[in-house]
């Protein structure tokens, strides 16, 4: 392993593109800590610690922590990302798009120019909506807009939406000039950036006494286990065998070969975990706003812990993996495909039976794809606060007494990376492995597996 890293700075080319995105991510970091003018800092902070376990604290960590002190790059790169995920889906119904996306590298362009539009019309409207609800907002008695008004509103909407662009320019230059996965390792260095202190905070409760070694040592344990178990899920493969039939082009013969067709477990990655954990912390972000008694009722039902929470969590990270996965795959386009280059899959018929065939096993691997994501998601917070059984209605205060007391409470620890966190963190890890592996190998050097290459969630 050491011998790889002292590979990478030993080729010139390759320690250019790792000092070119270090540096970069260095850029992105010190735009995270610019505020935008206007806001009162210490009545953000105070506001920003009530809201740690509804929508905001959820996508203040895909901003680097930006979004708590509403930086410059307090939207991140999730207008992007948004974007990305709409003209994905737009492809499958609009036949203009879907044209573009089989034209090749010149179609990837155009759509990719149409993701920068439509990155800059979200963070427009979301800058718009935060600089509305800063001065709509406040910590107790303290407003965090001290003169609002539609100065400060087009101020913010300009600063924010700049730092969109710039955050994207970003993500391209170190596509193209770094190691690759510009966007990804945004949100990877946004999310790693407050290991450190997390790991001194953890420190610190020791010595204090307020966190038990006992529980400390089978949590690190577990959170081992965990990283263990994704890298291993996400790596997996169910490999469809494919055979090619001979065909013969004046003096050439062309086919005959057999080949697989790769499917994974988590095709979807954690796009259906970002869908679902938005859709469930939805009614905590509406019961703030409309303070209402019913829906204040109701929200607790389905607040952090409970099990109707849970519920929810694991039902709808199911149904989006099945959506998502059902717009960004074909199997009746990629049976066709097969069968124009002769291919073919043993005992299986060319065409329909094919797509059939195909369909049933993306179905299966989906489910299994689905309760992995749901598994990863839920245990973090289940360590975390438990299982509130007493939440549950007409029923949960007669079956308390039946589980125990770590069950309904959890173990009292927090972990710094959530289940979605901890899945962007290992897949862009992987990938980026992957990629720094490829470049050492293609210049006979030594990579980091001695006996084989490792795959990233691509390979």
């Amino acid at each position: 392993m050491i011998e790889s890293f002292r590979n990478i700075f030993a080729i010139p080319d390759l320690r250019k593109r790792v000092l070119f995105t270090f540096g970069l991510l260095a850029v992105y970091r010190i735009g995270c800590h610019i505020p935008c003018p206007g806001v009162d800092p210490d009545a953000l902070l105070a506001f920003m610690k009530q809201s740690e376990g509804s929508l905001l604290g959820f996508m203040n960590t895909f901003t680097g922590g930006s979004l708590r002190k509403i930086a410059i790059f307090a939207l991140g790169i999730m207008p992007y990302i948004t974007a990305s995920i709409i003209l994905q889906l737009l492809t499958v119904v609009w036949p203009y798009l879907e044209k573009l996306s089989k034209e090749g590298e010149l179609g990837r362009r155009k759509i990719t120019q149409y993701t920068r539009y439509g990155s800059i019309v979200i963070s427009f409207i979301q800058g718009m909506g935060i600089a509305v609800l800063l001065e709509g907002w406040k910590a107790g008695d303290l407003p965090l807009v001290q003169n609002p008004g539609w100065a400060f509103r087009l101020m913010t909407v300009l600063t924010l939406t700049t730092g969109t662009a710039f955050i994207m320019w970003l993500g391209e230059q170190i596509s193209e000039r770094g190691i690759g996965n510009g966007i990804s390792l945004i949100i990877f260095a946004g999310i790693v950036v407050g290991l450190v202190p997390a790991i001194g905070t953890t420190f610190d409760s020791l010595q204090r006494g307020n966190l038990d070694l006992i529980k400390l040592i089978p949590l690190t344990v577990v959170m081992v286990f965990v990283v263990a178990f994704i890298v291993y899920m996400e790596r997996g493969q169910r490999r469809i065998p494919v055979q090619y039939a001979k065909r013969v082009v004046g003096r050439r013969v062309y086919g005959g070969q057999n080949t697989y067709l790769p499917l994974r477990v988590n095709t979807g990655g954690v796009i259906p975990v970002i869908f679902a954990s938005s859709i469930v912390t939805l009614p905590t972000v509406l019961a703030g706003m409309l303070k209402n008694d019913w829906v204040t009722k109701v929200t607790n039902y389905v607040s952090y812990g409970q099990p109707i929470y849970y519920l929810l969590q694991v039902v709808t990270i199911i149904f989006f993996s099945y959506f998502y996965i059902s717009i960004i795959f074909n199997p009746d386009d990629l049976a066709e495909n097969m069968r124009k280059y002769g291919g073919f899959i043993p005992g299986i018929r060319p065409g329909k039976r094919t797509a059939e065939y195909i369909d049933r096993i993306l179905t299966r691997l989906t489910l299994v794809g689905a309760l992995y994501l749901a598994a990863v998601t839920v245990l973090p917070e289940f360590l975390l606060t438990g299982i509130h059984v007493r939440g549950l209605p007409f029923i949960g205060s007669q079956i308390e007494g039946w589980f125990p007391e770590w069950f309904t409470q959890g173990m009292g620890i927090n972990f710094y990376f959530g289940g979605t966190s901890l899945l962007i963190v290992v897949g862009v890890a992987m990938d980026t492995i992957q990629q720094i592996e490829s470049q050492l190998v293609m210049r006979n050097y030594e990579g980091f597996m001695k006996r084989g290459r490792i795959r990233g969630r691509r390979g």
